[in-house]
């Protein structure tokens, strides 16, 4: 606002000084303007006549009172004669005679216009017409007050007008500031206005933008810490199971409680940093794994334990390799997610199987088991709902279905031809169509409807 004062200040006095000066000198022009007039107006009788009665008449009838006077030479013997109250020197008068031009003196109370005229007779006699100091100032005094108010008028609007850019500029880098410091205090729901001129409301677009990028880190490394203690659940699993089979004693019951006690953390941990939720990025061009490979890495894992409960299992289509776009580690852990919950949910004896399709530009994998099923696949699917029992999560299905929908596939829950529960993870290619709602026929794998509605597949082996 001080610049803005200073700098219209200075403009103001830049152009109201000279124009100042302009309009007094126009006044003084206009006021020997119209003494010329006068004097001229007596130049007419005096190339006429020299009779001092008749130039009294014309004097006193173009001049203004006693403001103009005529000053004729000596002529024939006669001395010099003065019509008029006389204000000028004789030697004034005489350099107009001796020049024959105009010229001004200064006289007490204001100017004299000394004004030659040729006489008949060959003479110039001097016409005196007086210009008062209030004529050569008429009217400056109030040119000067108008000026004056305008160029004030003028520092009060720009001062004015600075006022409002510099709020218009001011506010919103003031808001900018307040968003940094309360997202820097933790306040993750801080955002800025996008407002203002072109330049801050890009810096509050980006503001924006960084904050929504910092949340959504925030989210996906509460996500991670949630898939990686979902993880945990696996050699729980195996320790639970193992426990149970300790027998009676002291030591057996210590080590089942813990045991339990350390199923109650992970799953504190879990529901703890579930909150939001992740952003699973899809295996980049080259990446991926064997999902053959891995499947039989997991199943032969998994059979230790199926054996001891005396479960029936079935690997298939897991005998060739089977590319596909995804990470190892995340396909191992939605297997274990899927068979750990067929362990966690179903009675022991209970058969499960593993299939592989391969199709041309998606591959199925099957996870089914012979338990009771699921009575509400969509409640299931929903993420921290879980099936409501005592263990778990609800996160097991979410880590299945974010590793399909990271290819552009999906995950739907069905009835099996085993008579339970039937996971299908389609997992997308090539990515040619990312809407899993709208799939129809895929390359070489077929689907059908069972009976109930449900959704599952043809099969070409069975279970031992």
């Amino acid at each position: 606002m001080k610049v803005s004062l200073a700098v219209t200040a200075m403009v103001v006095v830049a152009f109201a000084v000279p124009l100042g000066l302009v309009i007094r000198e126009m006044a003084r022009d206009r006021a020997f303007a119209g003494a010329e007039r006068e004097a001229a107006a007596v130049a007419p009788a005096l190339s006429i006549t020299t009779d001092r009665a008749q130039l009294e008449r014309v004097v006193a009838s173009a001049g203004s009172g006693t403001a103009m006077a005529v000053h004729l030479p000596a002529s024939g013997g006669e001395r010099p004669l003065d019509i008029g109250r006389r204000r000028t020197s004789d030697e004034d008068i005489a350099a107009v005679r001796e020049l024959g031009r105009a010229s001004t003196s200064t006289v007490p109370g204001g100017s004299a216009l000394l004004q030659p005229v040729a006489l008949s007779s060959g003479e110039i006699a001097v016409v005196e017409v007086f210009v008062p100091e209030s004529a050569v100032t008429n009217g400056v005094g109030t040119a000067w007050a108008v000026l004056a108010a305008v160029g004030a008028a003028l520092i009060v609007g720009s001062v004015a007008v600075a006022d409002r850019l510099g709020v218009r500029m001011v506010r919103p880098a003031q808001r900018l500031v307040e968003g940094a410091h309360e997202l820097g205090e933790g306040k993750l729901g801080a955002r800025v206005p996008e407002e203002g001129p072109t330049e801050l409301r890009l810096a509050a677009v980006a503001f924006n933008s960084m904050a929504d990028q910092v949340v959504q880190l925030l989210a996906n490394e509460r996500e991670l810490a949630a898939d990686l203690s979902h993880r945990l659940r696996t050699p729980l699993t195996v320790l639970r199971l193992n426990a149970a089979s300790l027998g009676d004693g002291p030591a057996a019951e210590q080590t089942r409680a813990a045991v339990e006690q350390l199923e109650r953390e992970v799953d504190t941990i879990i529901r703890t940093a579930r909150d939001a939720k992740p952003q699973t990025a899809a295996a980049g061009p080259g990446a991926g794994c064997d999902a053959a490979e891995v499947v039989r890495e997991r199943m032969a894992f998994w059979s230790a334990l199926a054996e001891d409960e005396g479960r029936k299992w079935r690997v298939a289509g897991a005998d060739r390799p089977v590319r596909i776009p995804v990470a190892r580690a995340d396909l191992a852990a939605a297997l274990d997610a899927l068979l750990g919950n067929v362990f966690r949910h179903t009675s022991e004896g209970t058969a499960f199987a593993v299939d592989v399709h391969n199709g041309e530009d998606a591959v199925i994998v099957l996870v089914s088991d012979a338990g009771p099923g699921i009575t509400d696949p969509e409640a299931a699917m929903a993420r921290g709902r879980g099936s409501g029992t005592d263990g778990s999560t609800g996160l097991g299905l979410d880590i299945v279905r974010r590793l399909a929908e990271s290819t552009g596939g999906d995950v739907r829950i069905g009835r099996s031809v085993l008579g339970g529960t039937e996971v299908r993870i389609w997992i997308q290619l090539d990515g040619r169509d990312r809407s899993p709602r709208r799939r129809g026929h895929r390359g070489s794998v077929r689907r059908r409807r069972t009976g109930r509605g449900a959704l599952s597949f043809n099969r070409s082996r069975s279970l031992p």
